[in-house]
């Protein structure tokens, strides 16, 4: 058995990709550790988006070379997006990996490791496609106690926003047929998967090109298969965010009332030379749209601060949007030119002082809307996924147990909570059950309660209410 370890830096596309390398790995004898110097091959799973993302793969990578001068017989791979951006420039920077591969390489990735293996070659393959090569599911997949999984439905992007590299590295649109989708996700459900989240660079448009049906369909496919608890899904695209999709929020009991839609940018004057597609009223609509459907419906978004020629009037467009939608969270991110991207080679740059003190001032501004929107579930009862025991130490003055559960609500929000043997069922919670819990406190970033009820089975306990405790 040879060991491997997996560095995965990035997006919930690379955290699935990185099941898939294990995957992939499988028959050839690979089992994975988490151990880096037992390590027989080490693959750093690369992310292109921001600037900082490709420095940490690239200073990872660099501290490679010592482990392999006590290990000789060490093989590095590289693989992602920047492992597509850059090919063979790897090699000649890192003189310690064997191996780059693109994402659409993976289903060939135990005959690459094969051959540098057997010939102690140096590899590249970074070969795009039109189509998706499936990987045989027979392997199954790693029973590590998760009961949230991720599952692509779709790669690549043909929107090219003029700030982004994934049409570059991930290439064009294509989607997997549904019933591979489907064949896949009964897989994780008979294996004890409650939830999961299907992955796309915009599954707004899953299916268009290949008639393969539209994601709302998809979704209700997904909605029927038994054992699965809760469906999310990302990332939308505001200008294809249909009607059907918006209804499905209210048809689809699995479906969680939570959507991310990146927004980007408040000021129609920005959202033009990010090549967008939609206006700021636009948006908008989407939000009343979905609101009226669900009025519970949890609502997240991405940021970019300090895009080229960005003005103050523009910056304070986007803080009247916070003001206006006042989302769930956010995550915001200041502009990093990348260099295949066009906004590369756009004038009005601003300066990196700048785009800090906008990250703040947006950031800041945020850390009041999500806070006032976890304290509006004081007192409410809210279904929890357990997921397993909280990362967060216990609060002495707060009479809280260093042990506590932790889970999510249909909204997306962690919660955490004791275990209470005065609740029926309170004391065989474990991963995977329902638990309808009381929230009594609310933090920026968390909500804590008790437990008022167990689901028996799963399937057994369903819904959330909001009420006066």
């Amino acid at each position: 058995m040879h060991q491997l370890y997996i560095n995965t830096i990035g997006c919930q596309m690379n955290v699935y990709d990185s099941d898939q390398i294990e995957r992939a790995l499988a028959p050839n004898g690979f089992a994975r550790t988490d151990q880096l110097e037992e390590a027989d091959l080490v693959i750093v799973n690369t992310c292109a988006i921001r600037a900082k993302a490709e420095q940490k793969a690239f200073s990872f990578v660099g501290r490679l070379a010592q482990l392999k001068q006590r290990k000789p017989g060490l093989i590095v791979g590289v693989g992602g997006c920047v492992a597509q951006q850059e090919g063979e420039k790897i090699l000649a920077r890192a003189p310690q990996v064997d191996l780059v591969f693109g994402p659409k390489a993976i289903p060939r990735l135990a005959r690459l490791v094969e051959r540098v293996r057997a010939k102690r070659l140096r590899v590249v393959d970074i070969e795009d496609s039109d189509g998706i090569e499936e990987l045989d599911l027979s392997s199954g997949f790693r029973d590590d106690g998760q009961v949230a999984r991720f599952v692509t439905v779709m790669q690549g992007c043909d929107n090219f926003c003029t700030y982004c590299v994934v049409p570059y590295v991930r290439g064009r649109e294509a989607s997997r047929h549904p019933d591979k989708i489907l064949e896949e996700i009964r897989v994780l459900a008979d294996g004890g998967v409650r939830e999961v989240t299907l992955l796309g660079q915009n599954v707004n448009s899953y299916g268009r090109k290949e008639n393969l049906g539209t994601f709302a369909e998809l979704l209700a496919r997904v909605n029927r298969i038994d054992g699965l608890a809760r469906i999310r899904f990302t990332t939308s695209h505001p200008k294809d965010l249909s009607d059907g999709l918006i209804d499905a929020f209210g048809r689809l009991d699995k479906l969680c009332p939570h959507i991310h839609l990146p927004v980007q940018s408040g000021s129609d004057r920005v959202l033009k030379r990010m090549n967008r597609k939609y206006t700021r009223a636009v948006y908008l609509d989407r939000i009343a749209r979905l609101r009226h459907v669900r009025p519970d419906m949890a609502i997240t978004t991405d940021f970019i601060v300090g895009f080229p020629g960005e003005t103050e009037e523009d910056f304070e467009e986007t803080l009247g949007l916070l003001e206006t939608v006042k989302f769930d969270g956010v995550f915001a991110f200041m502009y990093s030119d990348r260099s295949v991207a066009p906004a590369s080679g756009f004038e009005g740059k601003i300066d990196e002082a700048q785009k800090k003190e906008r990250l703040q001032r947006l950031l800041q501004q945020q850390e009041v809307f999500t806070l006032s929107s976890n304290r509006a579930l004081i007192g409410c009862e809210q279904e929890v996924l357990v997921e397993g025991f909280s990362t967060r130490p216990g609060l002495a003055e707060e009479n809280v147990s260093p042990r506590q559960w932790s889970g999510r609500t249909p909204g997306n929000k962690i919660v955490n909570f004791n275990p209470d043997p005065d609740c029926a069922g309170g004391d065989a919670v474990h991963p995977g059950l329902l638990v309808g819990v009381r929230i009594e406190k609310a933090y920026s970033h968390s909500l804590w309660g008790r437990p008022v009820r167990v689901e028996e089975e799963p399937g057994g306990y369903k819904g959330d209410t909001c009420h006066a405790a």
